[in-house]
């Protein structure tokens, strides 16, 4: 069995890989397909829908002079805690923005820092905080994808745990994901991007990146975990074949964790995280290679499972948000998506596990880090260079 699980105390470019440009070069298909656990069929996935415009929306800025605002979450009293990508963290409370000492050591290169923050679902019994970052514990120079939690007291952590920390550390600044979700069980799911190691981690259960994980809240293995006493396997994992995913949630209606990632050029993807499922990349991708020659002519395959969605061309998606507040009854049920390169949020219809319509809102105001929806109801968004902004009604 490899993993690497601690429990102890205790790094703008962006642009890379569906962010914003070509960073990504072709590369060798020597893949070689691991047999996944999943037995469902394939479904059709549809074609690509063009978007509309909408200006119904604005927003007013309710946290400003952030830099890259990674990830935010709103407290039991509603302030705010905001991870910034330099390693950063704030409490935003009663308008003033308190540093908070004590966060990790973050290896802050390229699409790698500090990255997501959750609360624990039951967060006013046992105070856990729980965050994603680019880290460069262990051996070898760079870094890669740890989880960790904490506890706020005043304004420092305290009770620090690495929970998981991938391997192997490399210098390359792409693909760490990502984000954390717990499901309604009370598992906790959390992504790493494949590194831009395309053909060597995402098809690979004995190897970290290109994966989705799950765990106990305490950083241990849950017993039915797909590949749990599999021989060389990496028991956390959930599901695999995955390139960057950058948007996480659970979706209220179906107790299901969606997520969405980056694709190449093209090919961004909405997948509902299966157990022991094969997600394709790089075996079948809906994307090319930035320089507009095919990573393969494979869109679908038999134990791979299908998006229900995809993005051409590439929006590079991230924060993801399912709506229940009344607030806005035409969000009502559907998804909210942050769009980094083309700056705007998009607002995804939906109909089941079918996407109807797509709506770009708020269009030209900044790149679009992260999405939630505050305890009082309101559309909260991180924008690059900008803040924590408030959805408005014009």
């Amino acid at each position: 069995m490899r993993r690497f699980l601690l429990v102890s105390g205790l790094s703008l470019s962006l642009i890379a890989c569906g962010e914003n440009g070509k960073t990504e070069t072709a590369q060798n298909e020597n893949i070689t397909d691991t047999t996944a656990v999943q037995t469902e069929q394939n479904t059709n996935v549809p074609d690509p829908i063009d978007a509309v415009v909408s200006d119904k929306y604005s927003y007013e800025m309710v946290v400003e002079g952030l830099k890259i605002p990674w990830g935010f979450t709103f407290l039991p009293d509603g302030s705010m805690l905001i991870t910034e990508k330099n390693g950063d963290i704030i409490h935003f409370k009663d308008g003033e923005k308190i540093p908070v000492k004590g966060g990790p050591e973050v290896y802050d290169r390229g699409q790698g820092g500090l990255l997501d923050v959750v609360l624990h679902p039951d967060y006013e019994n046992n105070g856990w905080i729980y965050f994603t970052y680019a880290s460069k514990e262990g051996s070898g120079s760079g870094g890669n994808t740890a989880l960790m939690r904490a506890k706020l007291s005043g304004d420092q952590l305290t009770s620090q745990e690495i929970l998981y920390k991938a391997t192997p550390n490399t210098t390359k600044g792409q693909h760490f994901g990502s984000r954390i979700a717990f499901d309604k069980e009370g598992y906790l799911y959390f992504s790493i991007g494949e590194r831009g190691e395309r053909d060597v981690y995402p098809q690979d259960i004995t190897k970290d990146n290109g994966k989705v994980y799950r765990l106990n809240d305490d950083g241990s293995v849950p017993a039915d975990n797909p590949f749990t006493g599999q021989e060389n396997a990496v028991e956390a994992i959930y599901s695999y074949g995955h390139r960057n995913p950058q948007g996480m949630i659970l979706n209220p209606e179906t107790g299901e964790i969606w997520v969405h990632e980056h694709g190449p050029k093209g090919g961004d993807e909405i997948n509902v995280v299966k157990k022991g499922a094969n997600f394709g990349w790089p075996v079948v991708t809906y994307g090319e290679n930035y320089s507009g020659t095919p990573i393969t002519d494979e869109r679908s395959k038999p134990g791979m499972e299908d998006p229900i969605f995809y993005w051409l061309p590439s929006i590079a998606p991230s924060g993801f948000e399912y709506v229940t507040s009344d607030k806005f009854p035409e969000l009502k049920g559907n998804l909210l998506v942050g769009s980094l390169k083309f700056q705007y949020l998009e607002l995804l219809d939906l109909d089941g596990k079918k996407i109807k319509k797509r709506t770009k809102l708020l269009e030209n105001s900044g790149r679009m880090r992260d999405v939630r929806q505050g305890p009082d109801g309101n559309i909260y968004v991180a924008i690059e260079g900008k803040g924590i902004a408030r959805l408005t009604n014009k």
